[in-house]
């Protein structure tokens, strides 16, 4: 099938162009200047709006009333459906691992990344835990938090069944070098985060090869001028990117200027967070079995613990530029770009250029998502909805 989008602001990393863009097949055969005169299959005019490459959401736990720990089919497709409402064409399903539980949902998860869903794509699979700090496990249920253990890693391995990209780990535990030795091996990004980690240990876990970090701010150790903790170690390793909730309510607005000022555009990502909530009205809601009020985008516990977000990431990223001032070329590094790259996905996925997968959202100029296309297939449309 061939589809042309014209009239289009086509915006990437490094540039801006007006145009068209052709997708054939679900991939980009060009770029610009493109003969409309035959609009194939399908024929999309922009009417000058934006054209990003389609979001990517790192770390997102469940949306539209659906969890990745419900373990079905119809909850993944659910969540699928509603990131396309914000611009996701892409994500990790995010969740948890319970070492003495029941964990239908990792295998379920792992079959449905193998297949296409009917929104944005499942590129694998992030698991939070288990081998994180008690001390700094958040809204992570202790039963799914537990010392680092080969034998546990390597079953989680097998259950993942080739779709575990990223693991969350605490690396100044004992034992959790040879963790992250094993993620390394299997091409699994460690990530920093729910950690009691200081800043010593913290540059230790980067020099030995962790170049992630899960919710920055968020479960680990506060800035303190006699007692630095692990983020002044993240900002000084210039290979170490960084997840940010730029919710205003995760991270205040003048911290989030601090750390993108000095972490700069390419290594920062937004990422939702986001919870089962997400894209439904406020209200009460539950995650693992404890419920949760989501009011004004943010989920909370009734003890006040942060849950995660409620909002799409078309508005945190455009919270991001409010809190910043960066512009709209910022904007496609730390929604798309970033992520691919981090991923290990940028040949075909980050930036609208010619042979990349058709991953495409046509913003309003308020930055509210007018269309979303997955490999040249409209799966979102403000007009008509799906």
């Amino acid at each position: 099938m061939k589809v042309i989008v014209k009239n289009a602001r086509i915006v990437n990393p490094l540039s801006e162009t007006y145009g068209s863009i052709e997708i054939e097949n679900g991939i980009v055969r060009a770029v610009g200047q493109v003969d409309d005169s035959d609009a194939g299959e399908m024929g999309i005019d922009a009417e000058g709006r934006l054209a990003l490459p389609g979001f990517i959401d790192v770390h997102i736990q469940g949306a539209g009333g659906s969890d990745v720990l419900d373990a079905e089919a119809d909850a993944l497709n659910r969540i699928s459906r509603v990131c396309t409402r914000f611009g996701v064409t892409g994500f990790l399903a995010t969740t948890i691992y319970r070492p003495n539980g029941e964990n239908k949902h990792i295998p379920n998860v792992a079959e449905c990344a193998k297949k296409d869903v009917e929104g944005a794509q499942i590129l694998g699979i992030h698991i939070e835990g288990p081998f994180i700090s008690k001390e700094r496990r958040g809204m992570i249920h202790p039963s799914a938090v537990a010392d680092p253990s080969i034998s546990l890693f390597e079953k989680i391995l097998e259950e993942s069944q080739g779709e575990l990209r990223m693991m969350t780990i605490a690396p100044e535990l004992c034992g959790a070098s040879s963790i992250i030795d094993r993620m390394l091996a299997n091409r699994i990004i460690p990530s920093f985060g729910h950690s009691s980690a200081n800043y010593e240990q913290a540059l230790d876990a980067f020099k030995m090869g962790v170049s992630h970090v899960t919710h920055l701010f968020n479960a680990m150790q506060p800035m303190h001028h006699r007692s630095p903790g692990p983020i002044p170690a993240i900002l000084e390793s210039t290979h170490v990117t960084a997840q940010i909730i730029s919710d205003g309510i995760h991270i205040h607005p003048a911290m989030i200027r601090l750390v993108a000022n000095n972490l700069n555009e390419e290594r920062c990502m937004t990422i939702t967070d986001g919870v089962r909530a997400l894209g439904l009205p406020d209200g009460v809601y539950e995650y693992d079995e404890r419920e949760f009020t989501a009011s004004g985008g943010v989920a909370r516990y009734y003890d006040g613990t942060l849950v995660g977000t409620t909002l799409g990431m078309n508005e945190l990223g455009k919270r991001f530029l409010n809190f910043t001032g960066w512009g709209l070329k910022a904007l496609v590094r730390i929604t798309s770009w970033n992520p691919a790259k981090l991923l290990g996905l940028e040949k075909s996925k980050g930036t609208i250029e010619t042979g990349k997968d058709g991953d495409i959202v046509i913003l309003n100029n308020d930055l509210s998502v007018w269309m979303t296309l997955v490999k040249g297939r409209v799966v979102y449309n403000q007009s008509g909805g799906r």
